[in-house]
């Protein structure tokens, strides 16, 4: 039983991999979708075979899949696409809940998960339970904060505690001493005593990360999530679940070290926070600069008697719902036979691939969406870049200005296209919360509104 067992959690942790194959590009993702649930699938079946548990801890473990199962389906079909990072950021929180309870009971009842008995539980277990314990609280914490950031609850600001890094430093010293201690002395004590400082660090971990670097925190709390759960599988002797969690773990610190690349930031600086929060204008004085301001029809009349359109979608178009009209602009624009391409940023949106989500959504052509080294290029030949709600990850001064905060960072090109036409409510900052010369160069055109009724407009004017 045990090596059929072996075999079907290296089935599952095949098709994991597949799936993270397949997740890489949307033309695969329904695809890497599936290998992925069929793999948990075998892995909870296995699971629940090996276990043989008494009638009533079956019911208890039915009980627990429908109701957890449900409040997923559930949650997963009324979600709007705005909401999906802080979903996302959810998620991650409750793995960590979850690594922390499996510790807690590996603990309390070690006889039940073969790993000794009270007061002699195998030190190797008492320090991967420590580990798993420590990471899973700090990964439940962390991810309330950045929910809270992301959902609009809590300021997208970075709070900067006084002494924030001695104090995280300390915090991180007793909870290695902690787990010395309960590998040393079992003692329950020291078990909770990493649980609550564990619980602190994620909290000051979170707090003073701004709302400009969120993309790396969503991933990189996904990175912790994995670790945790890793650590517990090996409480648990779960092969699928060490296998799963490396999975989680190492792709979320290769997606971090992406982000961070795309933003021309260390993953250390993230680390220590500090850059990036929601500001209505960064107080600049911007009295002597003029903006040209243009409507839906001189848009529609732009576009429509353009060879090459470059559409580069941004936060702002998810929160108007706007990819659904934007592809019907397109459509209208292909029909009239101009080129249409997509551009996407790294870090566009507040969740790595939110955009290529988004997009997908709208059944926009993959073979039309490109990623920023390979569409930079061309701005200088298109007529007419069409920027929809896309602020930070567009500012020349990140390639301009030695002086700005966010200079070095990677950005789409805009500016070089003859005309860039810019969707946005107002001239407010993006939120790195630092100004966008883009707004005040000569070739820009903004057209200041609601990014899907104006899009709607422009569909409009060029059906007329």
């Amino acid at each position: 039983m045990s090596n059929i067992a072996a075999f079907l959690y290296l089935v599952s942790g095949v098709l994991f991999i597949l799936a993270l194959r397949g997740l890489s590009h949307p033309a695969t993702s329904r695809r890497g979708n599936l290998y992925g649930m069929t793999g948990m699938g075998i892995a909870i079946a296995t699971t629940l075979v090996l276990a043989t548990p008494s009638f009533g801890g079956l019911v208890l473990i039915i009980l627990g899949l429908a109701i957890g199962g449900g409040a997923g389906a559930y949650i997963a079909r009324v979600i709007p696409m705005t909401s999906m990072p802080q979903l996302v950021a959810g998620f991650h929180s409750l793995v960590g809940l979850a690594a922390v309870l499996v510790a807690a009971a590996a603990l309390y009842t070690p006889s039940s998960f073969g790993i000794g008995a009270i007061g002699t539980i195998h030190h190797e277990a008492r320090i991967e339970m420590a580990i798993g314990a420590a990471i899973g609280a700090l990964t439940f914490t962390g991810s309330i904060i950045a929910f809270l950031k992301l959902d609009g609850r809590m300021s997208g600001k970075p709070i900067l505690l006084p002494n924030r890094h001695a104090i995280n430093a300390a915090l991180l010293a007793l909870i290695v001493f902690f787990i010395a201690g309960l590998a040393v002395s079992e003692s329950h004590f020291d078990f909770w005593a990493i649980v609550a400082l564990a619980l602190a660090l994620g909290l000051l971990l979170i707090v003073p990360i701004g709302g400009a670097d969120m993309p790396v925190v969503v991933s990189m709390l996904n990175s912790y999530s994995g670790w945790a759960a890793a650590g517990i599988g090996f409480t648990l002797g779960n092969l699928a679940l060490i296998i799963t969690g490396a999975l989680v773990g190492s792709s979320g610190a290769i997606l971090s070290y992406i982000m961070c690349k795309g933003m021309n930031r260390s993953f250390i600086s993230v680390i220590l926070g500090g850059f990036g929060g929601e500001t209505a204008f960064n107080g600049a004085d911007n009295s002597d600069k003029t903006v040209k301001l243009g409507s839906a029809e001189d848009a529609a009349y732009l576009m429509a008697n353009a060879s090459k359109v470059i559409i580069v979608p941004g936060y702002g178009m998810a929160v108007a719902q706007a990819q659904h009209a934007l592809r019907e602009m397109a459509d209208k624009l292909k029909e009239n036979g101009v080129d249409v391409k997509y551009a996407i940023h790294p870090v566009a949106g507040r969740m790595p691939g939110h955009m290529n989500v988004l997009l997908a959504e709208a059944n926009v052509p993959y073979d039309e969406v490109f990623e920023l080294e390979d569409i930079n290029s061309e701005f200088a030949q298109a007529d007419v870049a069409y920027v929809i709600g896309a602020n930070d990850v567009t500012n020349p001064a990140a390639r301009d200005d030695k002086t700005s905060p966010i200079y070095g960072m990677p950005i789409l090109d805009v500016d070089r296209a003859k005309t860039c036409l810019f969707v946005k409510r107002s001239l407010g900052s993006g939120y790195a919360g630092i100004d966008n010369t883009l707004f005040y160069k000569d070739g820009t055109m903004m057209l200041l509104g609601d990014a899907k009724k104006m899009t709607e407009e422009i569909v409009k004017a060029v059906n007329g």
